[in-house]
């Protein structure tokens, strides 16, 4: 992209960081874009993008802090539901689902976290994720996948649609290539790759106003 069209954005998008200021190896920092890119950096108002960020949404009668909440809150137990298998260690974790639906930030994600580690210990051959009585392997690039996918990028797009300032953020990125601010790893499951997901969010748009 040519420094001219860059004119056109927020010059602070691209804002370098001192190395010494990078938060850990999976920080990818504003000013490692490549040409056409935008990092979704926490460091600036993109961060709002981010799964982690606090912009509450509603997704299908029920309210979330974020969509961080949304993913974790799927690993622990349906409360009152006799066919869950995580029922039976209901105590041991720390939270119930009506309270991960109120977190945000990495709280959200040590909660997940943390029932990974009481999942694994009790039902490592089970299914461990939950929406609505529907349990799957989110992992597992096949239908379990699929189903988190349609989740996720759902409530991504509600999120961005009930929250209008932030679907302004959005449209107002064009073109550019959004990239994640940290390091996926290869071979993860789409519902990862938020980024993409916001694309096409924007696309979307982008056509209903040609």
């Amino acid at each position: 992209m040519s420094s001219l069209s860059l004119q056109a954005f927020p010059s602070h998008w691209w804002e370098k960081v001192p190395e010494d200021q990078r938060k850990g190896s999976w920080e990818i920092l504003p000013q490692e874009a490549s040409p056409g890119e935008l990092v979704l950096s926490k460091r600036n108002e993109l961060g709002q993008f981010s799964n982690l960020a606090a912009t509450a949404f509603e997704f299908q009668g029920e309210r979330f802090a974020s969509v961080e909440a949304l993913w974790q809150m799927m690993k622990y137990p349906e409360e009152g539901n006799i066919k869950d298998h995580r029922v039976k260690h209901f105590s041991e974790y720390p939270y119930s689902r009506d309270q991960v639906k109120q977190l945000s930030g990495f709280t959200a994600k040590k909660a997940g976290d943390k029932a990974n580690a009481i999942n694994q210990k009790y039902f490592s051959d089970k299914k461990n994720l939950s929406y609505r009585s529907f349990f799957f392997d989110y992992k597992d690039m096949a239908e379990g996948s699929k189903f988190h996918y349609q989740i996720i990028s759902a409530a991504i797009k509600e999120k961005v649609l009930q929250n209008p300032k932030l679907l302004d953020l959005l449209l107002s990125t064009k073109d550019l290539i959004l990239v994640p601010d940290h390091k996926l790893g290869k071979n993860r499951p789409r519902s990862y790759y938020y980024n993409q997901i916001l694309m096409d969010i924007r696309s979307s748009y982008q056509l209903k106003e040609k």
